[in-house]
């Protein structure tokens, strides 16, 4: 079966810094093929067609990949605010400026302040995406319905 609009892909896949070569992070992943923002927009258009067994390796500028860093999304707080039990390395869900919840990273506690990042560890990166095609079929009209595919390397509820 070839990747269309519609498809559940399930992709094996490595991201490395272009640069030095570094694996950065490997794994499965699953998305639907279509225009649904489930992937990097070029890794889908590459595989666009594509079948079974396909692999490929792409250079993402950092535009295409998480963007450039955001500095007005690190920020301090007093440790008076911060939960027990979070520590370095762990993940603190805040209302942004905008109302809406957003995920920061826990950069540093330092004395009476905690440094947190809402960028995306891999922002401000070139990053080199290598995928193997390992399943194409037919999105089902649900994952369609919620824009994502279910199951597997996917979306669970």
């Amino acid at each position: 079966m070839q990747i269309t609009k519609d498809s559940a892909v399930t992709l094996q896949y490595k991201l490395s810094d272009p640069a030095s070569g570094a694996t950065l992070d490997t794994g499965h992943t699953a998305y639907l093929h279509g225009g649904y923002e489930g992937i990097f927009a070029r890794v889908e258009q590459a595989l666009e067609g594509q079948e079974e067994g396909h692999a490929t390796a792409i250079e993402l500028a950092v535009e295409e990949a998480f963007g450039p860093r955001d500095e007005s999304l690190v920020l301090t707080i007093p440790k008076s605010e911060f939960p027990p039990g979070v520590k370095v390395g762990g993940h603190l869900q805040r209302l942004g400026e905008d109302g809406q919840p957003r995920y920061y990273n826990v950069v540093k506690i330092k004395g009476p302040v905690v440094h947190l990042d809402g960028n995306h560890p891999l922002a401000g990166k070139a990053l080199r995406f290598a995928c193997k095609v390992t399943q194409v079929r037919p999105a089902t009209a649900e994952e369609i319905a919620h824009r994502h595919v279910h199951g597997g390397h996917g979306h669970h509820h």
